[in-house]
């Protein structure tokens, strides 16, 4: 789990001119800490101190430490607001948290073991990430950066589920304690239908659906297959 620190000044100009106000300065950010026992403080942030650290990724799937003019505020990044067209940020929302107390959060999902993946290496087939990242519930001090899913062991045609990823210590995957049918996939290794061709046609694929559709329709032709080889016995 990385640490990051930043240094906020209370905000106590609010309102939508305030926030114009400070994006026509071009120096501060506006943002929010709310959540536990205390009430909302607005806040504003360094913006170049504020863009860099947002530039990483595991920024969003970590604790910060706030400090809020001597007041320290331990925190997740729970939101940004950005300008529709221009490569701002115009608000900020940081969620407190509570060491005692478990919290759930969005962390990204790394994909490991493609070279050494049967599937695609001996089999030539196509890795399709079918997530991105992994809501899991843990206490703060068991907050992981990132959930790695392993594919080294994947044959064509296999699927990596949530419940094959493996967890830290204390944290555990939400969308498996509302049971088994919630067990969705997460990668999976799927058949080329065709190759480039001369001509640079693209090359396309299977979906997993189509591959466990042609699956049962191989062992539906194999069973009609068997019936009438008896019955021409």
């Amino acid at each position: 789990m990385s640490d990051y620190k930043l240094n906020a000044n209370v905000r106590h100009d609010l309102g939508k001119g305030a926030s114009r106000r400070l994006r026509r300065e071009n120096q501060q950010v506006a943002a929010i800490i709310y959540g536990g026992k205390k009430a909302p403080q607005p806040i504003t942030l360094d913006k170049a101190a504020f863009y860099k650290a947002i530039e990483e990724e595991a920024f969003f799937s970590s604790l910060i430490d706030i400090d809020v003019e001597g007041k320290k505020e331990q925190v997740v990044i729970r939101d940004l607001q950005r300008h529709p067209y221009k490569a701002l940020v115009t608000h900020a929302d940081f969620l407190r948290v509570d060491a005692k107390q478990e919290m759930t959060m969005h962390v990204p999902l790394h994909i490991i073991g493609e070279e050494e993946c049967q599937g695609i290496k001996e089999q030539d087939g196509v890795l399709h990430a079918l997530t991105t990242d992994v809501e899991i519930s843990c206490l703060p001090k068991n907050l992981p950066e990132y959930l790695e899913a392993d594919v080294s062991g994947l044959a064509l045609g296999d699927t990596l589920h949530l419940s094959d990823l493996k967890l830290p210590e204390g944290v555990t995957i939400v969308a498996l304690t509302h049971g088994e049918e919630h067990d969705a996939g997460i990668v999976s290794i799927t058949r080329p239908t065709r190759g480039t061709t001369e001509e640079g046609d693209a090359e396309e694929t299977e979906t997993p659906t189509e591959v466990e559709q042609r699956a049962e329709e191989e062992a539906g032709n194999e069973g009609d297959q068997g019936e009438g080889e008896e019955k021409s016995e």
